[in-house]
C-alpha cells in the first residue's frame, strides 16, 4: 500500500481461519481433499450425463449444468485458501479482490437462476406431464442455462460497477477468506450507506425473490403429488426433497450474509466456507446418492472404462 494521503490500496490481507501452524497445516490437507472431492463429484455427473444417452433428458441436462457451476462456485476462491494456510501473508492484488468479487456473484447468481429452472421443469413434468416434451424441449433448456449465466453476468457486474470506483486509501484487512462484497465495501474511504442499500435492493432482492419463487412454486408442485397416489409420485416425492435440500442449504447462508449488509457476524466466515466449499460437495450426494438412474449410469460407465 502507499503511503500519504492520497495513497491507493493496492492489495488487501485475507483473515482466512486462523490458528497455529500446525491447525493451518490441518486446515490445508482437510480443504484440499475436500475440494478435490468437489471437482471429482461434480465433473463426474457431467461424465455421466454426458456419455449415458439414458440420462439425455432436461432433468439430467439442467443437474449436469449446476454440477459445472458448483465447480465455478467453489474454485473461484476456494483453491487461493489453500495456498493461503501455507502463507505466511495472506494478501490479494486490489485487481484480484475485484475479479474474485465479480466471479462469486456470477456463479452465485448464475445458480440461482439455474435452480428456478430446475424448479421448473420439475412443475412442468409433474403438474402438466402431457405438455412436458413439448415445452422441455433441448432448445428450451439450452436457453434456460444461457439465462441462468447471463442474468449471474448483468448482476454481477451491477455490483462491481459502484465498487471499482470507491477510493480504497486506509484499512485493508478483510475478514473473510476471499473478497466478499459487505466486507469490502466497508474499508472504502467514503460514506458507503447509499451503496449498501443499493447492495442490499440488488443481492437482497435477488436472492430472498429467488428463495421465495422457488418455494412457492416447490408448495405448488407438492399439493400436486399429494393428490395422486401412484408409484411415479413416490419417485417425484423423492426427487422433490433432493431439491428442496439443495435449495435451502444453498440460499440460508447467502440470506444470512446478504439480507443485512449493514452488520457481519462472527459467524459470516463459517458460512461463506458453507456455500462455497461444502454445498458444491453436498449437491452431487444428495442428487446421487437418492437416484437410482444415475447411480445405474455410473456404474455403466465404470464397467465400460474398466472393460475398456
Amino acid at each position: 500500500m502507499n503511503e500519504g494521503n492520497n495513497s491507493r490500496v493496492t492489495e488487501f490481507v485475507l483473515h482466512s481461519l486462523s490458528g497455529p501452524r500446525t491447525l493451518q497445516l490441518f486446515y490445508f490437507v482437510f480443504f484440499t481433499l475436500f475440494y478435490l472431492s468437489v471437482l471429482l463429484g461434480n465433473l463426474l455427473i457431467v461424465l455421466t450425463v454426458l456419455s449415458e444417452p439414458v440420462l439425455h433428458t432436461p432433468m439430467y441436462f439442467l443437474l449436469s449444468n449446476l454440477s459445472f457451476i458448483d465447480v465455478c462456485l467453489s474454485t473461484f476462491a476456494v483453491p487461493k485458501m489453500i495456498v493461503d494456510f501455507l502463507m505466511e501473508q495472506k494478501t490479494i492484488s486490489f485487481e484480484g479482490c475485484m475479479a474474485q468479487i465479480f466471479f462469486h456473484h456470477v456463479f452465485a447468481g448464475g445458480e440461482m437462476m439455474l435452480l428456478m429452472a430446475m424448479a421448473y421443469d420439475r412443475y412442468v413434468a409433474i403438474c402438466r406431464p402431457l405438455h412436458y416434451a413439448a415445452i422441455m424441449s433441448i432448445h428450451k433448456c439450452t436457453g434456460l442455462v444461457l439465462g441462468s449465466w447471463l442474468i449471474g453476468v448483468l448482476h454481477s457486474v451491477s455490483q462491481l460497477v459502484f465498487i471499482v470506483k470507491l477510493p480504497f486509501c486506509g484499512p485493508n484487512k478483510v475478514d473473510s477468506f476471499f473478497c466478499d462484497l459487505p466486507m469490502v465495501i466497508k474499508l472504502a474511504c467514503t460514506d458507503t450507506y447509499t451503496l449498501e442499500i443499493l447492495m442490499l435492493s440488488d443481492s437482497g432482492l435477488i436472492t430472498m425473490s429467488s428463495f421465495v419463487l422457488l418455494l412457492i412454486s416447490y408448495t405448488v408442485i407438492l399439493v400436486t403429488v399429494r393428490r395422486q397416489s401412484s408409484a411415479g409420485m413416490a419417485k417425484a416425492r423423492a426427487t422433490l426433497t433432493a431439491h428442496v435440500t439443495v435449495v435451502t442449504l444453498f440460499f440460508g447462508p447467502i440470506i444470512f450474509i446478504y439480507a443485512w449488509p449493514f452488520n457481519s457476524f462472527p459467524v459470516d466466515k463459517f458460512l461463506s466456507i458453507f456455500y462455497t466449499v461444502f454445498t458444491p460437495l453436498l449437491n452431487p450426494l444428495i442428487y446421487t446418492l437418492r437416484n437410482k438412474e444415475v447411480i445405474s449410469a455410473m456404474q455403466k460407465l465404470r464397467r465400460r472404462k474398466v472393460n475398456s
